[in-house]
């Protein structure tokens, strides 16, 4: 790239360069971003072809085009041009052009002083400032080479190591030894036991036990051998029936006398490792019935709740094809979450919860505490910062009690969660699993930037730190898509946004993740069939249900429940639901759907959201949209156009509304400036509604434009109201062409997005980085240590600071 650039300034280009970079000089702003760059060069391009400098092709500016194609940032000085470029996916570099167009490369520490500088925050009289760098502790950690199998770390981990360890059979047979004779469940011994004392001993007994089995039926029940093969030194763990052990074993076999990493996976996949699991989800109110809508309660709440059920389910699954039924061991599966006394008329004021519709999944509640002290009131999820470290205290002793055990596997979610989930894991020795759901520096534009004048409100010092010590601490990484964690060639991915980074006055981020590592595995969740099914299964729906939530949305006069009535109740449905906050931009439909004269004569606006009136939220945010939302049905006169159902639903009435909606044929549309993945997309396409979501974030990766779906610029109110507006059109001309997309869509989620195989991959991912960690442990320490260091003299002065901050409020 460095090299393109110089062509560029030495060839006929150069003064088309040199006047580009003038005229970007004028317009009184220093820092520009990609987009904006883009259209300033289409306007500049535009300008130059009229004053007739341009051939009419534009061919001329064929290498300028090139470098802009893979620009992210220009930030003006006053003598020359800093230049972020991105020429591959995951990866930046970073140039210096001066006005005489002289190009050379600069450094990351550069660069995060230019942007300081930009804001005023660079002191270097005052001494250096403090540099966060994890790539030195990356060595000892295969990297992926090539970017499009990031999001796939499991295979690549799993071949490097394997063949790494297999160079030394010695070592390789010890360790699979030692791990195969540490499985036990409640002091019971699984898998091996002392009549094998040794490598050696496993080898030799193996093959007669293979020996031992073969001569059984293959569907002769595993009780009914039990006790020979324990004489020969198995135990419990390798089958429900003869083939099954069978093919455990001859897995084991093939591995002692000729290791192959496929052979590896698929026998790590079989061994009964994980029996409890922790998932914690602690900021927002967590429960199954009357907190959807509430602040800092959406998604996440339903996502958890499904995984775990889907978890029991399939740990029941390899449990009892593990042949361990005999031994009647239940899965366990804790929901942490945080125990909030003044409960609002929920159940977030109970210690334990059992999940309905489980054996043995239950939320676990633990309050939060300050000076010996438990809150009482709800948080937000921007100030509980102070609170993480000792609910990690009092969590570990709650789950000791209901668990009876240390758990097998620690799953965080968010960055409140993922933090936590690194202080237990670390603590109890466990493997531990982030899941982001959303990265917050990803939706706030300069956040980290700006961070003093956001600090405040947000505290993005605290939330950012806390995101590089979960992110880098977690043995694995589970993403919803692939860009989130390295975005697309034209946008930056949530963790490539932690690359490098600067907090002015705080911290330079130098290297803050490896997007190469295999820790990352794109693990998409599903929808829970229970609920989200299509609307043409009449034979499951309930026609009271059905009434009763068609006259909610389109014709129920109840001023508490309900904003707008609705001319011609009749009329094709534009659907959309979400909360009332800036990036799930509810009100920026409504402008879309205000500036479009052919939309309001074709379709009504039907919007669920969790509240109508200004005395109804606490949040700054919502208050906001609800605000701007009455001001846009005014000012566009929408009345009778517009329904605005200020409703929090149960998961049933969700699911049916839905289906109401596709009972009138109507389209789902999704608009958010930014999405982490989009569950209410899959909720609407497996309902069978034709569905429009936002281009920026997972939808990109669900939908396939225009075969199962539709992606669009939210911010395009123009654009995206002709589109939607045509597609009508063509539904209105050809009925076929709405069930057509209706069938489309729900064939994509059942093909992708089930829980079926989100947990399947999960656990396998689990038993495999379980085993990495076991055989690797002592070489992830210095990391360790390292976050360690990040939290206790950076984190958790800046988390008291808070807490005093609090008190004194």
């Amino acid at each position: 790239m460095h090299n393109l650039i110089k062509a560029v300034v030495n060839s006929n280009e150069n003064t088309l360069l040199r006047e580009f970079l003038h005229q970007l000089r004028q317009q009184k702003r220093t820092y520009w971003l990609r987009n904006d760059i883009i259209v300033f060069f289409e306007q500049f391009c535009q300008e130059q072809k009229q004053e007739g400098k341009l051939s009419p092709t534009g061919q001329s500016t064929v290498q300028i085009e090139k470098i802009l194609q893979v620009i992210q940032e220009i930030i003006l000085e006053s003598e020359s041009y800093c230049i972020v470029i991105r020429p591959k996916i995951a990866q930046e570099e970073f140039y210096r052009l001066t006005n005489a167009l002289e190009v050379e490369a600069i450094s990351v520490q550069e660069i995060l002083a230019i942007r300081d500088r930009y804001v005023n925050r660079h002191h270097p009289a005052d001494g250096k400032i403090f540099e966060i760098d994890f790539r030195p502790f990356y060595d000892y950690s295969p990297l992926i080479r090539d970017s499009k199998n990031i999001g796939n770390g499991v295979q690549y981990l799993n071949r490097f190591l394997s063949s790494k360890l297999f160079q030394d059979p010695q070592q390789w047979l010890s360790e699979l030894y030692k791990f195969l004779s540490l499985h036990n469940y409640n002091g019971t011994q699984l898998l091996i036991n002392e009549r094998i004392q040794n490598q050696a001993q496993l080898s030799n007994q193996i093959k007669e036990a293979i020996a031992f089995v073969e001569s059984k039926p293959g569907t002769e029940p595993y009780p009914e051998f039990r006790f020979p093969l324990q004489s020969l030194g198995f135990e419990p763990g390798w089958g429900n029936t003869a083939a099954r052990v069978q093919e455990s074993l001859e897995l084991l076999d093939a591995l002692l006398d000729s290791p192959d990493h496929q052979i590896l996976e698929a026998l790590l996949s079989r061994i009964p490792m994980i029996f409890r699991l922790v998932l914690v989800s602690c900021h927002g109110w967590f429960g199954q019935e009357g907190v959807l809508g509430r602040p800092d309660t959406g998604g996440q709440v339903v996502y958890v709740l499904d995984q775990a059920k889907s978890l029991e389910q399939q740990l029941l699954e390899d449990i009892t094809l593990a042949g361990l039924d005999v031994l009647k061991i239940a899965p366990q599966v804790i929901i942490l979450s945080r125990l909030i006394p003044q409960s609002d008329g929920t159940r977030c004021d109970e210690r334990l919860e059992k999940v309905y519709g489980t054996e043995n999944v239950f939320i676990l509640r633990v309050p939060f505490r300050s000076n010996g002290h438990s809150t009482d009131y709800w948080i937000s999820r921007f100030e509980i910062w102070p609170y993480l470290e000792t609910f990690a205290i009092d969590a570990e002793k709650e789950l000791w009690s209901v668990l009876n055990g240390r758990p097998d596997l620690i799953v965080g979610n968010y960055t409140d969660g993922n933090l936590i989930a690194f202080l237990l894991a670390r603590k109890l020795k466990v493997t531990q699993c982030n899941v982001a759901h959303a990265l917050e520096k990803s939706k706030y534009l300069f956040s980290n930037l700006y961070w003093q004048d956001l600090e405040s409100q947000y505290h993005f010092s605290l939330q950012f730190t806390a995101d590089l010590i979960a992110m880098n601490a977690a043995n694995f990484i589970v993403s919803s898509t692939y860009q989130e964690i390295t975005g697309m060639p034209d946008s930056v991915g949530q963790y490539e946004s932690y690359k490098h980074f600067t907090m002015p006055d705080l911290y330079h981020v130098v290297d803050g993740i490896e997007l190469f590592s295999p820790k990352f595995n794109v693990v998409p969740p599903g929808v829970n069939e229970s609920y989200f099914f299509p609307y043409s299964n009449y034979q499951d729906r309930t026609m009271g249900d059905r009434q009763r939530l068609e006259e909610l949305l389109f014709t129920l006069d109840d001023p508490s429940q309900v904003y707008g009535r609705l001319d011609n109740p009749e009329k094709r449905p534009l659907f959309s639901m979400a909360r009332l906050d800036r990036i799930k931009n509810l009100t920026g439909l409504v402008e879309i759907f205000a500036q479009s004269d052919s939309l309001q004569a074709q379709c009504n606006l039907i919007l669920v959201a969790g509240k109508l009136r200004l005395e109804e939220s606490e949040d700054p945010e919502e208050r906001s949209e609800i605000e701007k939302m009455y001001a846009l049905i005014d000012q566009y006169q929408l009345q009778g156009k517009i329904r605005w159902l200020g409703v929090r639903l149960s998961k049933g009435d969700t699911g049916e509304v839905y289906r109401v909606i596709g009972d009138r044929r109507g389209i789902f549309v999704q608009p958010a400036l930014f999405e982490a993945f989009g569950l209410t997309i899959l909720e609407a396409m497996i309902s069978g509604l034709p569905t429009f979501a936002t281009r920026f974030g997972g939808p990109l990766e669900i939908i396939q434009d225009g075969e199962n779906g539709f992606l669009i610029n939210p911010t395009q109110t123009k654009e995206t109201g002709d589109r939607l507006a045509k597609f009508v059109q063509q539904c209105d001309q050809d009925p076929d062409l709405w069930s057509k997309l209706s069938q489309a869509a729900m064939a994509r989620v059942y093909s992708t997005y089930t829980w079926k195989i989100h947990t399947t991959k999960l656990l396998s991912l689990s038993r495999i980085y379980g085993f990495w960690n076991f055989v690797s442990q002592e070489e992830r320490e210095d990391m360790l240590r390292y976050i360690e260091a990040l939290f206790y003299l950076l984190y958790k002065p800046r988390a008291n600071q808070l807490l005093a901050a609090q008190h004194s409020r």
